[in-house]
């Protein structure tokens, strides 16, 4: 075997071991937590695969007093609230962004970009006196607020993208033809980017199932969502990691749901807005 063949042959091992460890550093957290979703609190801390599995965690954590359905259900609330609202919303302005030419264009886009570098504890204390002095504290009305005001910038940027790279040949034929702006957006360009308007709302979905921050600040028992309800599984003997296993089985389903459903969207949005 010659010196080349060897190298070459060399570099594919350390290539494949690094994926593999990689593999193994995303994969065995979430396996080891889906086991101890299943295992009995004796079983709990021992370093077997080998064990009696068990629904009885998933059964307690949807009862008195842990009642975590009524958190599922407020955070499914909040996210489709605010993907409902967020991505029409963002679509209107990111065409504004991509087609018209508005004073002040880029100092405006450059704001709504900025908006994303504010860290999210400096803001909490605003909007909780201002939800304070509404009534809304521990509201999903409040935490639709709120993240509406987090993934709405965010959504804004990605859609611009996709829509940079669509030609404007179709828009202004159907204008000619004496089509409204909006009846051109609804019918013309959003058939075009429909695929990054998918992944955008996924990703605006994510970003509301997962906000944890701003859910414990504003809410106390009425609006509590599914990250904030997982730390109340504490007892006199300590953190009940078998229900906060099973509980974060319960969070993971809809991204893996969603990954799996819309794979296609996702790899032709990213390239579609990638590329103009």
């Amino acid at each position: 075997m010659s010196p080349a063949r060897r190298r070459k042959l060399l570099w594919q091992a350390v290539e494949s071991a690094i994926l593999l460890g990689a593999l193994f550093l995303i994969l065995f957290p979430i396996l080891w937590m889906a086991l101890t979703a299943f295992k009995r609190p004796v079983d709990l801390f021992g370093l077997t695969f080998l064990f009696t599995p068990t629904l009885d965690n998933f059964r307690a954590i949807f009862a008195h007093p842990w009642n975590i359905g009524h958190t599922l259900l407020n955070s499914f609330i909040v996210a489709a609230a605010t993907v409902a609202i967020s991505v029409p919303a963002s679509t209107l302005a990111a065409y504004a962004f991509s087609r018209f030419e508005l004073p002040f264009k880029g100092a405006l886009f450059f704001t709504i970009l900025a908006t994303q570098f504010i860290p999210a504890v400096v803001v909490v204390l605003p909007f909780y006196l201002l939800f304070r002095d509404l009534g809304l504290l521990d509201t999903v009305y409040a935490l639709i607020v709120v993240n509406l005001a987090i993934v709405t910038p965010f959504a804004t940027w990605m859609l611009k993208g996709f829509l940079d790279a669509v030609p404007t040949e179709s828009e202004e034929a159907a204008l000619v033809d004496g089509a409204t702006r909006l009846r051109v957006i609804l019918d013309v360009v959003v058939p075009m980017i429909w695929p990054g308007v998918v992944v955008t709302a996924v990703f605006c979905f994510i970003l509301t199932w997962n906000e944890f921050l701003f859910a414990l600040i504003l809410t106390r028992d009425d609006a509590v969502t599914l990250p904030v309800g997982i730390t109340r599984f504490r007892t006199e003997r300590g953190d009940l990691w078998e229900l906060i296993a099973a509980a974060g089985i319960l969070i993971s389903i809809p991204m893996f749901l969603l990954a799996s459903v819309i794979q296609r969207h996702f790899v032709r949005g990213m390239t579609g807005g990638a590329v103009k």
